[in-house]
């Protein structure tokens, strides 16, 4: 079996007036996040962040308007979500980029993984999500933006 790896990034999309994108899992509902996705073998953290970007969200961003935030946080993998990974590993390293788009960048979320989109303001945004680390990350963006 190939098991992913306990290294991911997460990317928070957002525009100039930090409005934020938020995907919503389709394995949960009601459940909202960045993109995020697993680092796969042979690639960097920034390539993954690029990969991730365009088959989550069909933006397809050049791997030099990502800001790496040098940041990672280790959390522990929800146990319904660790059968993915090897026997025995329990958390997971992520690290945070962010990508500032034009409004209206269309988006086209991944059929089977996200039931939709939204873009909402930093607050709002940083309230909506599930994710300790997510939430963070969305109210640290202004001293991380170009």
């Amino acid at each position: 079996m190939n098991y992913k790896r306990p290294v991911s990034v997460l990317v928070v999309i957002h525009t100039p007036a930090l409005d934020i994108l938020l995907l919503e899992r389709a394995a949960h509902p009601g459940y909202w996040q960045s993109v995020t996705g697993s680092q796969e073998a042979g690639e960097t953290l920034l390539q993954t962040a690029v990969r991730e970007v365009a088959e989550e969200t069909g933006i397809a961003a050049a791997a030099s308007a990502f800001v790496d935030w040098q940041q990672h946080n280790v959390f522990e993998i929800f146990p319904e979500w660790r059968h993915r990974y090897a026997p025995g590993v329990t958390h997971n390293t992520e690290h945070v980029f962010s990508l500032e788009v034009p409004v209206g960048t269309p988006v086209r979320t991944a059929p089977g993984e996200h039931l939709g989109h939204c873009w909402l303001p930093q607050a709002a945004a940083a309230a909506k999500v599930f994710s300790w680390s997510n939430r963070d990350a969305i109210l640290m963006l202004p001293q991380h933006r170009r």
